[in-house]
Order: C-alpha cells, then sequence, then structure tokens
C-alpha cells in the first residue's frame, strides 16, 4: 500500500517537473505567452466595455451569441474569467451587458449550480467576436427560416 502512495507522489512530482522544464524552453525559445488573449491580464479597473457594433442576428436555434465588442487582452483561466465581470449574474445589472444565459449553470447530468459550469466556463470556446466579413471558404449555408434577419 505504501509503494503505491509512493509510486503516485513520484509520477505526480514527475509530471510537474516535465510541465516546468517545457514552460521554461518556450520561454527560453523567445514564445511570449503574455502576448496570447486568451492568458493575458486585463488592466485593474477595466470593467466597462462598450458595444463597438449592433448584435448580428442568429442564424438557427441555440446558436451562441456573437460578441460585439473586441476581446483582445480578456483573460479567461481556471481561476479568472474576464467576460464575467461584465456579464455575470452579480454584474450585469450595473454593466448593462446582457446576462450569462441560465443554461450555462447546468452540469453535465443537468443538475444546477450556483456557479458557472465547467463546461460553459471557457467563453471563447463558443462565442466569438463578430465581424461582417465575406466567408473564406465557400459555402451554400442559409439561415433557419425566421433568422439571419
Amino acid at each position: 500500500m505504501k509503494s503505491h502512495g509512493l509510486t503516485k507522489a513520484l509520477f505526480q512530482w514527475g509530471t510537474a517537473l516535465t510541465l516546468v522544464v517545457s514552460g521554461a524552453l518556450w520561454a527560453a525559445n523567445g514564445v511570449d505567452l503574455n502576448q496570447s488573449p486568451e492568458v493575458s491580464g486585463t488592466p485593474e479597473g477595466a470593467v466597462r466595455m462598450p458595444k463597438q457594433q449592433e448584435r448580428m442576428a442568429l442564424n438557427y436555434v441555440n446558436q451562441p451569441p456573437m460578441i460585439p465588442h473586441s476581446v483582445d487582452g480578456y483573460q479567461v483561466t481556471t481561476s479568472s474569467n474576464r467576460c464575467l465581470q461584465c456579464h455575470g449574474v452579480e454584474s450585469y445589472r450595473t454593466t448593462g451587458a446582457p446576462r450569462v444565459s441560465p443554461t450555462h449553470f447546468l452540469d453535465s447530468d443537468g443538475k444546477v449550480l450556483s456557479n458557472v459550469a465547467p463546461r460553459r466556463y471557457f467563453c471563447l470556446q463558443c462565442h466569438v467576436p463578430q465581424a461582417d466579413a465575406a466567408p473564406i471558404v465557400e459555402n451554400t449555408f442559409t439561415p433557419s427560416k425566421g433568422f439571419g434577419k
């Protein structure tokens, strides 16, 4: 039993050491992770982000709404979510931002949680900044009836 615990501890320390060494190698190769919007910090006190354009119409049922403002520099990590500073249930009334959907509080078993569910926490996986740009690849997509207007 003791050898199992020792093996587990050695494995965890080995994994941690591997992560530290690989991070140091990336840093040595000139990769600046602070320039990535997914990990860079947001200046303290910068809470309100005004819309830069009107929200675009949705194209189908349950389409995640697009973001009508820049998200450059937004920090969304396991310990911090810049989006919730404006869209969270505690702050949306004072910021004027749309509130996070109630569906974001359901776990994978359908249980209602008091905080945003882990599977819905990383907003930028589904919600993207909107742009009125030509498609990169030609397609024949048409919005569902009554949508996209």
